[in-house]
């Protein structure tokens, strides 16, 4: 049932500067989660290792990450949205610190593991947050700036990775994120009490909480959504994953040019993630989402046809089209298919990271095939899936 206004709602401008400060965490955990990628081919060589081998790294975070949305976002439900993204803030800090001090791959793909399980939780509970602040009607400009930063996190995360890397080595680059994270976090705190709310509804034991899982997802329109999400994250990280060895393999390019090739990733969430809600709120989710997912196929089949290195940037910049013209509209449906948005949007996040995670390894895994090829390979399933996602949203208005 969807909701035309929110009990909790808050005014214009002020609204807007919530949405960014809770944000700016969402930004630097995926800052960091996506950083690695245009580094793969250094690591392999300071571990001594295959890049096939190095690239589980990408997998181990976003899979952990996924799992742990589940038991964050219910809690966030009987406890509060705000306590939960301090604490989970607090562990991506730490971890990230941590990893600094790896010594060898498989060690950096533990560390990298449970870093996505302690920072599970900021994301998904931030889209509750939005869901209990925001009407429908206005929740695709709220949305727009959240996805926006992840996109721009994304994308920021693999330019300044590589820059960061080549100048400052990569153990400083973690440790640079975890002191940017701290930054963050005390934001947060001075921000506390404009933040908190104290939720009414206490959805009891986990039990409890799994089985409004269930009956959530089991929702027609829920589930629909839900498995587009899946497809999504599987279709994106698979494919941006492997985009800083795509530059070095068919352009040559070292980590610093790579950096700037990937940039234009997260220009268009940034820049016009507001208005690309806004377009949603008033033309229908039902018209844009298959728009996003065809304009996202098509760029990495471009892709995967190795056209020049100047095009190759253009159709990175109109890869991130497409999630920013996805995703949050995806997480605008799920925050109305269920009074109980923190398990919603905790299943929004679980489908979505473990999608990241597949997505990343199923690449890993082909990618022997042909790189280019693969690439190909995803953007075939995603025109497959454009025509399947015109009849799911069709009444999506």
């Amino acid at each position: 049932m969807r909701s035309n206004q929110s009990s909790n709602s808050i005014p214009e401008p002020a609204s807007v500067l919530l949405v960014v400060i809770l944000s700016l965490g969402t930004f630097i955990i995926f800052f960091q989660g996506f950083m690695v990628a245009p580094i793969l081919p250094g690591l392999a060589s300071l571990f001594r290792a295959s890049v096939r081998h190095v690239s589980f790294i990408e997998p181990a975070y976003l899979l952990g990450y996924g799992i742990a949305t589940l038991i964050y976002a219910p809690l966030s439900d009987k406890y509060g949205r705000f306590p939960v993204i301090l604490f989970s803030m607090s562990c991506f800090i730490v971890l990230t610190a941590c990893t600094g001090f790896c010594y060898s791959i498989d060690q950096m793909i533990l560390l990298r593991l449970l870093t996505g399980i302690g920072a599970g939780g900021v994301a998904p509970t931030t889209i509750g947050w939005i869901g209990d602040r925001f009407p429908y009607e206005k929740r695709g400009h709220a949305l727009g700036i959240f996805f926006g930063c992840m996109a721009g996190g994304m994308a920021f995360g693999s330019s300044a990775g590589a820059l960061l890397t080549a100048r400052l080595g990569w153990q400083m680059m973690f440790w640079t994120v975890a002191a940017v994270g701290v930054c963050i976090l005390i934001i947060l705190i001075l921000y506390s009490k404009k933040l908190y709310h104290k939720n009414d509804s206490n959805y009891g034991s986990f039990r409890t909480m799994f089985t409004s899982f269930k009956e959530i997802y089991w929702q027609p329109r829920g589930r629909k959504t839900y498995l587009f999400v899946l497809f999504n994250g599987m279709f994106h990280s698979g494919v941006f994953s492997w985009t800083g060895y795509y530059f070095y393999k068919n352009y040559q390019l070292d980590e610093r040019e790579i950096g700037f090739a990937l940039l234009g990733y997260g220009i268009p969430g940034l820049l016009l993630g507001p208005l690309l809600g806004k377009l949603a709120d008033k033309f229908g989710r039902n018209r844009i989402i298959p728009i996003g997912i065809l304009t996202g196929a098509l760029s990495a089949i471009f892709l995967g046809m190795n056209y020049s290195l100047a095009a190759s940037c253009v159709f990175i910049a109109t890869l991130s089209l497409g999630f920013d013209l996805t995703q949050p509209l995806y997480a605008a449906i799920i925050t109305t298919v269920s009074p109980k948005k923190g398990a919603a949007t905790g299943l929004f996040a679980f489908f979505l990271f473990m999608g990241y995670g597949f997505g990343s390894l199923l690449f890993s895994l082909i990618v022997n095939t042909g790189l280019n090829e693969t690439f190909m390979l995803f953007g075939g399933a995603g025109v497959i899936a454009a025509g399947i996602a015109v009849k799911t949203f069709k009444g999506e208005k």
